[in-house]
């Protein structure tokens, strides 16, 4: 079987298993496209259904009370996803586009968070190169890229929300992980916090496995998902719409976001190249303020599509 022949396969399979509906026309599952040549990539993601959260078979969630109640939740309508997290270099070039500032960043001493003024984006206090995912960027940071972005594209580009992240992360599996449970393999997914990391800033919980970078790595490095998207788990946290609430109570069952609550608080997802492993799972959520920039928060565009048949009915 071909590579594309298997990822066509593997593909298939977890959307038989999510119980997916088929997406319209041409945007089949491994279809991707862009909507300019220096637009991100786009995969689409068909809609289905999906248990949301976890229950108490996961043991390595920290706090269970954040991903209480595992609940069902149906996504109506299918929608396109970047296959990688918004890079540096397309973070520069809204930047130049638009004349947008963005500085400052707040990093983790090991102690405390303290904010520095003298980093930012373009400087996050450790290296990158354009094709690192961008971080340093607040939660309007990240708006004000997906407005730009469809007013360049007249396409309807915006944050995930929080059910639309992690039904795309599961792509139809029910595991923690995407990949399954077993920790070893974790570095050949993800940029997680692993021995790389220890041997810079020694600390606990850390893979034991080497991903082969201390810090982010280049978007892509890793081994996609089943819908063909890199970096969902690890590399960057990515911002998400939703306000912040501390479990799922009073959800919305068909995927929307959730803008009422602390809305000073948004929640990223998918942890970074900082994190404990017991954080890179499919359903952890963090919590950070709107406002704050943080260097290992970074973020990816969704952009909506036209709609398939309903998974509900």
């Amino acid at each position: 079987m071909t590579g594309s022949a298997s990822r066509a396969f593997a593909c298939l399979v977890a959307l038989l298993a999510a119980g997916c509906a088929a997406l319209p026309g041409a945007l089949a599952p491994g279809a991707a496209f862009r909507d300019c040549p220096d637009c991100p990539e786009m995969a689409p993601v068909p809609a289905g259904r999906f248990l949301m959260g976890t229950t108490g078979q996961d043991a390595d969630r920290w706090d269970d009370r954040r991903e209480s109640p595992a609940h069902e939740v149906i996504i109506r309508r299918p929608f396109a996803m970047a296959k990688h997290e918004v890079t540096r270099g397309q973070f520069a070039r809204f930047a130049a586009d638009t004349s947008y500032s963005a500085s400052g960043c707040t990093v983790w001493t090991g102690q405390a968070w303290v904010h520095h003024t003298s980093l930012n984006w373009m400087d996050p206090g450790f290296p990158q190169t354009d094709e690192h995912p961008v971080v340093c960027v607040a939660w309007q940071d990240a708006k004000a890229f997906t407005a730009w972005l469809s007013s360049r594209t007249d396409a309807s580009y915006r944050l995930p929300t929080e059910a639309e992240w992690e039904y795309a992360a599961r792509a139809g599996t029910t595991s923690v992980r995407f990949w399954g449970d077993d920790v070893a393999l974790g570095c050949l997914y993800a940029n997680i916090g692993d021995q790389s990391l220890n041997r810079a800033h020694p600390m606990e919980g850390l893979a034991p496995c080497e991903d082969g970078y201390t810090y982010t790595a280049p978007v892509g490095s890793y081994r996609p998902n089943a819908f063909g998207l890199h970096d969902m788990l690890g590399n960057a946290w990515e911002w998400t719409e939703d306000c912040w609430h501390l479990g799922y109570d009073g959800a919305p069952l068909e995927g929307a976001a959730r803008l009422q609550g602390d809305c000073s608080n948004r929640v990223p997802r998918g942890a970074s190249w900082n994190s404990h492993y017991r954080n890179v799972r499919s359903a952890n959520r963090g919590t950070y303020q709107a406002a704050g920039r943080y260097y290992h928060i970074g973020f990816r565009v969704v952009r909506d599509l036209d709609a398939g048949p309903d998974p509900g009915r």
